[in-house]
């Protein structure tokens, strides 16, 4: 079974990248790649941050390379404070929470438009391939900025009632949709979302918590 891993920066998975003695590929600087049969099965797509870097990134990628399963993972922002600094939750609904008109105070999505859609799913989940695993699952957002004020925030919530926020889940799901690649998203939650406040952070926590969990997760695929 080929497995593609996607993240948006080497820093959200480099401990997984070091423990598969993974390699830069010398046809795709971004690519990480095993020189070892063991782990042959498993490579590493460094997209880099935002929607637009992600999914021209798989569709580069994906149309010249067969996989079985692709999975986006990172570090979310949490707007649900039931969900704890460090938990590895499994992302079961995306929305493009920008992507639509503005009526005054009104927002409009782009499916009211008539232009497309704005919400997207998984091809598979975990559940598919082990039932052992019992992550928590969650709703998100992808945002091209990452909210920090009181006010957008409230109107977010009011509107869409998000759990979680990334900048390139819904992109990812979109990408592996149009090229029909069966993906999953994975994210492990490093702070709350509120007005920017960096002490409250715990990135290397959600960093060490998803590696460890991708890791386990491989070996049962």
């Amino acid at each position: 079974m080929r497995i593609l891993l996607v993240a948006a920066t080497e820093p959200e998975v480099t401990p997984l990248i070091e423990t598969l003695s993974l390699h830069k590929a010398e046809y795709e600087p971004n690519l990480f790649v095993a020189r070892h049969t063991s782990v042959a099965n498993c490579s590493v797509l460094i997209t880099g941050a935002g929607m637009v870097p992600t999914a021209f990134a798989l569709a580069r990628h994906l149309p010249h390379n067969v996989y079985h399963l692709v999975i986006n993972v990172g570090i979310a922002g949490s707007f649900d404070r039931n969900i704890p600094l460090g938990e590895v939750v499994e992302i079961t609904e995306d929305t493009f929470s920008e992507l639509g008109a503005e009526d005054d105070k009104r927002f409009i999505s782009i499916e009211k438009l008539g232009f497309g859609a704005g919400i997207f799913k998984p091809t598979s989940s975990i559940a598919h391939f082990s039932k052992k695993i019992n992550l928590t699952q969650a709703r998100a957002i992808t945002v091209n900025t990452v909210h920090g004020n009181d006010e957008s925030i409230a109107n977010v919530v009011e509107r869409l009632n998000p759990q979680l926020e990334s900048m390139e889940g819904a992109a990812f799901f979109y990408a592996c949709r149009e090229l029909k690649v069966p993906c999953l998203q994975i994210r492990a939650v490093s702070n709350y979302v509120e007005k920017r406040n960096r002490d409250n952070w715990q990135i290397g926590l959600a960093v060490k918590n998803l590696n460890n969990f991708v890791m386990e997760l491989m070996k049962m695929l």
